[in-house]
């Protein structure tokens, strides 16, 4: 029944269901993106850094920050609104990224490193050539953990005005509606769902193709 009456109530508001999705996605996106740049650089930095051990090693406490605490964090700091939740979600997003690039480029095989290097290959070309790629699969998967945690945190964003499908949730709560409560949570559970299976395929793909490349080095 209730599936029913969700179903009934999203087709009667779809304007504002597209744009709280829309919303979401933004927002998500966008601190995904600036994540990325900013963490992956520095995960390349640390993996080859005497001191990066230690820098990786203080991101990872940061991951055990319960994602709400983070949104509160950031209000005396940018205020409410949508910079406050892409900041928050940023912050939230650079952990599994960083850790998994160092990890990644850590975990390249000397061997090969020194293979390419005997082949006359550049410090850098090695970086590009070699190393980037072998080191992306497990690059992606930090991207896929960052991807999970920031759609399901973004629904947090609606606390301090910065939009998303987190604003049907807070609806629902505020008018004991069970249709929006359930309409808001299942749509970012789908938006979660659907961005892991895409990100897991790319991750398989781009294993299937360097891993066959590495073995013919």
């Amino acid at each position: 029944m209730i599936v029913q009456e969700t179903w009934s109530y999203a087709l009667a508001h779809l304007p504002d269901l597209a744009l709280a999705t829309r919303q979401h996605i933004a927002l998500s996106v966008s601190a995904l993106a600036l994540a990325l740049v900013a963490c992956v650089p520095l995960g390349i930095w640390t993996a080859h850094a005497p001191a990066g051990r230690s820098i990786v090693a203080a991101v990872t406490g940061l991951r055990v920050v319960p994602s709400l605490a983070v949104l509160a964090f950031m209000l005396p700091i940018t205020g409410v609104g949508y910079a406050s939740a892409l900041v928050a979600l940023t912050l939230l997003a650079c952990p599994p990224i960083l850790i998994n690039t160092d990890v990644a480029f850590r975990g390249v095989e000397p061997s090969v490193i020194e293979a390419a290097n005997g082949m006359g290959m550049r410090s850098g070309q090695v970086l590009r050539r070699v190393e980037y790629p072998l080191a992306l699969p497990v690059m992606i998967a930090g991207l896929r953990t960052s991807t999970i945690e920031v759609i399901a945190s973004a629904t947090l964003a609606a606390f301090i005005g910065g939009g998303g499908l987190g604003t049907l949730i807070l609806d629902g709560l505020a008018n004991n509606d069970m249709r929006q409560l359930v309409l808001g949570g299942g749509t970012v559970a789908l938006l979660a769902i659907a961005a892991e299976s895409t990100i897991s395929l790319w991750e398989h793909r781009v294993a299937a193709r360097y891993g066959r490349a590495a073995s013919a080095l």
